[in-house]
């Protein structure tokens, strides 16, 4: 517990540092850059093993039973799962389409922890500053509907949203690498919820570009929050207690890639988020690989304990600065484009709340939202097989003029 009391003060030490970006200022006052490396030290956890990375992030072998997540004082006895009970059929049937030659995304170092440590990405001073930063901005909760009192022509959204009550739910996610200015972010990502305003509960996963964050590039990212729409609420990756690591060879923060290419090679990150049936924990699955969980014990009776009541599929762009068109979303191109050319989510699935099965929710089933249509949109579309039974296209170039 005292451990947990300690990082909670020194992550409150870093509240400053959102003053800090807000004016542009690169480097972090001094006593700034003490309170961040008090926390970077209680974050990196003492090593077995590490790996360079050709990218230049640094990538930690730590004992499983040593990562940060157990500082969480919710966590202090809990008995660690290194696999879901069962993994969702989420697949039935092998059936392919002339756009199946989408590929998944795969991870070029070749890395691997050894038995009884997990891989995380070591934390870095500028990873903290552009948390700070993202948060700042308003990367709080990806695609709420309580995003709306915020405003403005600032949040940009093109989303599938289905509101069922359910166990979790599966995509692939097209990943693209759009070109941004400071101050914004684009992403794409499922995100799955529960409750509202202060009992609002959620857990995201997808890819993410922000300048400074990844060197710029798509990066791998979750996003969960446990304690309502709180300035303070929400933890990304693995920088802050409560997401536990079991995966030995991907680390969240790492580059998504390859890329896909317009008119050319596509990839895909084959995420699903599902909640275990006999433990109630949340799992993250990335290409069939158990990345790790969220433990039930984070969650409440009003939020994410026993399923979740909302599915979001899409993309969200920001920016922060008046007198500055928004970014690229996705590929940068509308969804009537189609494939090849605009971004996607295929694959579509949920997990019945009653039934516990898995289903592939029809076009009747999703309402397609998209606040700012002249920059970015979304639309449903279908094809032969299983993956795109149920999908969407979305996205936009941009250029939507920001005055509030």
């Amino acid at each position: 517990m005292r451990s947990s009391t300690r990082l909670i003060l020194l992550i409150l030490s870093t509240i400053t540092l959102i003053l800090v970006t807000e004016s542009r200022r690169t480097i972090p006052s001094e006593e700034g850059t003490k309170e961040l490396e008090k926390l970077l030290n209680h974050i990196n956890k003492p090593v077995v093993k590490s790996f360079q990375t050709k990218h230049g992030y640094i990538l930690d072998c730590i004992d499983i039973r040593k990562q940060l997540a157990f500082d969480h004082p919710l966590l202090k006895n809990h008995s660690i799962q290194l696999k879901p009970t069962s993994i969702p059929k989420w697949t039935r049937d092998n059936n392919t389409s002339p756009k199946s030659s989408s590929l998944p995304f795969r991870q070029d170092d070749d890395i691997s922890c050894p038995l009884g440590t997990v891989v995380i990405k070591r934390a870095t001073l500028e990873d903290l500053i552009q948390m700070q930063r993202l948060k700042s901005l308003g990367f709080k909760y990806p695609f709420s509907k309580d995003m709306d009192s915020l405003g403005t022509n600032r949040h940009h959204f093109a989303i599938a949203q289905y509101f069922k009550d359910n166990y979790g739910a599966k995509g692939n996610i097209n990943i693209w690498d759009p070109s941004l200015k400071h101050d914004q972010f684009s992403l794409a990502s499922i995100s799955i919820e529960s409750g509202l305003k202060d009992t609002l509960q959620s857990i995201s996963a997808g890819w993410i570009v922000s300048p400074k964050l990844n060197q710029n590039h798509s990066g791998l990212y979750t996003y969960w929050t446990a304690n309502g729409y709180k300035k303070t609420a929400g933890c990304y990756n693995t920088l802050c207690p409560g997401f536990v690591q079991v995966s030995r060879k991907f680390a969240l923060g790492g580059l998504a890639e390859p890329v896909s290419i317009y008119d050319g090679q596509q990839y895909q990150l084959e995420i699903g988020i599902h909640q275990d049936n006999c433990t109630g924990d949340w799992w993250f699955v990335l290409q069939d690989e158990p990345i790790g969980y969220w433990p039930k014990s984070l969650f409440h009776s009003e939020g994410l304990a026993n399923g979740a009541s909302r599915v979001f599929w899409g993309g969200e762009v920001f920016s922060s600065v008046k007198k500055r068109l928004s970014p690229i979303m996705g590929s940068g191109h509308f969804p009537q484009d189609g494939f090849k050319k605009a971004a996607f989510v295929n694959g579509l699935k949920v997990i019945d709340h009653v039934s516990k099965e898995v289903t592939s929710p029809t076009a009747s089933d999703l309402v397609l939202f998209a606040n700012s249509p002249a920059c970015y949109n979304v639309q449903t579309a279908s094809g032969v097989g299983e993956d795109w039974s149920t999908a969407i296209f979305f996205g936009g170039p941009g250029g939507c003029s920001i005055t509030s």
